[in-house]
């Protein structure tokens, strides 16, 4: 009598499939690693050297995904974007304290190994890294059946930077009288996507046939670093918060002292096409200021007589812009006024 034998690939986990996409990454990221010493892709880790130009460096790292914006990227078929989200996501984090990104790494996380739909993945974190000037030095990919429905995925992404000691952004940096400028955003990024699937559920829109919605709603999100850095090695920073979840109040929040107060005026914020559509459809704008960036893709804190140095870093289309003011207070952030969504 045969007995049938039990094997992963019968389980549901194809362990050749997932060899040949780590060759595709390796093959992919030689290329544009170059003459750099260290091939880290298909090792149990990740070797690299410390750059020498950086005195008493300190090692920032951060984390972060994508959230719900995968469902729209699985109901549109379109997945080269969402790593670029996903290294934007944590690169965006790194700068806050004046850290340059390294290394990056990912996670994905899938129901079964599809070689077209991780390729367009990894392209777009590998696009990511280069627009932040770092390098995609490793990550996992897991094929999990039983655990995720079919056609459905997760992604993670891991960032390494180092800065100065001298150069560390921090609270104490922040002064009264210091000016709170709006770097804009170029949209949703990615972030409130749970609030927005709900509302085309509900409202029955197919993403599919809006030109407008197809575009919006897969748009990568910018990322900050070049600018940045820019002004960091210019001395014209004194702090900043890239805009995420939790809007400006909750960001803004995270780098303020206990004795002061950003003081920001709210009709002085451009919103974008997306955010008026938001608007539109029924939300609040309390709900609108706390799920959303509303146009305020990161802010900066700075000095009055640095204003006119900083907006030379920016291209046209993400020129800082007045929003606001340090002030004496206990509040750390005070909204005045309200959108002008017209």
């Amino acid at each position: 009598m045969n007995k049938k034998l039990f094997t992963y690939k019968k389980s549901g986990v194809n362990i050749k499939a997932a060899d040949n996409f780590v060759k595709f990454i390796s093959n992919i990221t030689s290329k544009k690693r170059g003459k750099k010493k260290f091939n880290n892709i298909g090792g149990f880790g990740s070797i690299n050297d410390i750059p020498k130009n950086i005195k008493n460096p300190k090692i920032v790292t951060c984390t972060d995904g994508v959230g719900t914006k995968i469902e729209i990227a699985n109901i549109l078929r379109k997945y080269d974007t969402i790593g670029i989200d996903l290294v934007a996501m944590s690169v965006n984090d790194l700068i806050v304290q004046g850290a340059k990104p390294l290394f990056f790494l990912d996670y994905i996380s899938i129901n079964k190994i599809d070689l077209i739909k991780l390729k367009s993945i990894i392209k777009g974190i590998l696009k990511g890294c280069k627009i932040s000037n770092c390098e995609l030095v490793g990550g996992e990919t897991a094929e999990m059946p039983g655990t995720y429905e079919k056609g459905k995925f997760d992604i993670a992404g891991f960032a390494v930077g180092l800065v100065s000691k001298k150069k560390i952004l921090n609270k104490s940096m922040i002064k009264e009288d210091n000016l709170i400028l709006a770097v804009p955003s170029n949209g949703l990024h990615s972030n409130g996507f749970s609030l927005i699937r709900n509302l085309i559920e509900k409202k029955r829109i197919d993403i599919k046939k809006n030109r407008f919605l197809k575009k919006e709603l897969i748009r990568p999100t910018k990322i900050y670093v070049n600018e940045i850095l820019q002004l960091m090695n210019k001395n014209l920073l004194n702090s900043c918060a890239n805009i995420t979840g939790g809007g400006l109040k909750d960001n803004i929040k995270r780098i303020m002292p206990n004795n002061l107060c950003a003081k920001i005026d709210l009709k002085k914020i451009v919103p974008l096409e997306i955010f008026k559509w938001l608007k539109k459809n029924n939300i609040s704008d309390n709900e609108m200021l706390k799920t959303f960036n509303c146009g305020v893709g990161f802010c900066l804190i700075v000095k009055a007589s640095n204003f006119k140095k900083i907006t030379k870093f920016f291209p046209k289309k993400y020129k800082p812009y007045l929003i606001g003011k340090i002030i004496q207070g206990s509040s750390k952030v005070e909204l005045d006024d309200k959108i002008n969504w017209s």
